[in-house]
């Protein structure tokens, strides 16, 4: 097992990454490297596609605990993210007193027995011996009121449970926050997290990423959906395309036997890519064989 302390650089970090399957460039290994020695959540920004996700889920693989994720969304409060109480099971456990003729005391009933939790509680409680990794993945779709929730639970690395007293986590998770920048996080939270941008890998790197993700595939094919991807971003799409969509799309021209991207292949797995029919029109107006590079 690879612990935090025994990553010993930015650089090895990389290498423990690609061993995996993820390549992270130096901006990227210096900012997970930086937040598994350092108290600090990290803040992954980047369009949709780009690899943030990915991020924390090949880093709980090297270091072999569990990822646990957080997906955010409107509406999302407390009680979704960090613990509620097992109704059901309150009801039943009174219903049973009840005909057996005793009686359930108030403490019974919110006692840890009953008790569900919520990726944040179940972070914060992680046996270890690493911590866990925390994705909390699209913070920008939360609320801000779950924002500055988040903020205090973040800082403290503790919860109150009215009825069990205050939870101390005795291996603090090591804690990764994506956005897509939907809307702008509060200075606050930015200020408690690292930060980096994951920009969209030029097409040496969107080659070298698809090929490692699908080892299976054909060099050739790769790169010429690479470099279709790349192609596709330069038109007014809704959802411009990214390394994940790229690998979606190999996966497919593989399973159907594609050999090399020509208009006609293009037009029969674009659905791989573009998930908008404005996007697809876009496409088309523009010339499938223009987005297979011909």
């Amino acid at each position: 097992m690879t612990t935090p302390a025994q990553i010993a650089s930015p650089e090895n970090l990389a290498e423990r990454l690609r061993a995996v399957g993820y390549l992270a460039d130096e901006g990227l290994s210096t900012a997970l490297y930086c937040a598994t020695r350092l108290p600090q959540p990290l803040l992954l920004e980047g369009e949709a596609g780009v690899g943030k996700t990915q991020a924390a889920k090949s880093l709980a693989q090297i270091l072999d605990t569990p990822l646990i994720r957080l997906q955010c969304f409107e509406g999302l409060d407390s009680a979704e993210a960090l613990y509620e109480w097992n109704y059901p099971r309150q009801l039943l456990s009174i219903r049973a007193g009840e005909a057996s003729g005793n009686s359930v005391a108030e403490t019974d009933l919110f006692s840890r027995d009953y008790l569900i939790a919520r990726p944040l509680l179940a972070a914060l409680e992680h046996p270890g011996p690493n911590p866990a990794v925390l994705l909390i993945d699209e913070v920008d779709r939360a609320d801000e009121e779950f924002e500055a929730f988040l903020l205090e639970l973040l800082a403290e690395n503790t919860v109150t449970i009215p009825e069990l007293g205050t939870l101390r986590a005795t291996h603090p998770p090591l804690v990764i926050l994506t956005s897509n920048r939907t809307r702008d996080l509060h200075d606050a939270l930015k200020r408690r997290c690292l930060y980096h941008w994951i920009d969209y890998p030029d097409l040496a790197q969107a080659t070298e990423i698809v090929r490692m993700r699908v080892p299976e595939a054909s060099p050739k094919l790769a790169e010429q959906i690479a470099a279709a991807v790349s192609r596709l971003r330069e038109l007014d799409v809704q959802k411009p395309p990214g390394v994940a969509e790229a690998i979606d799309w190999l996966l497919a021209a593989q399973l159907l036997n594609v050999q090399s991207l020509t208009a006609d292949t293009v037009e029969s797995t674009i659905g791989s890519v573009l998930k908008y029919r404005e996007d697809l029109d876009s496409a088309k107006a523009k010339g499938f064989s223009w987005v297979a590079g011909g």
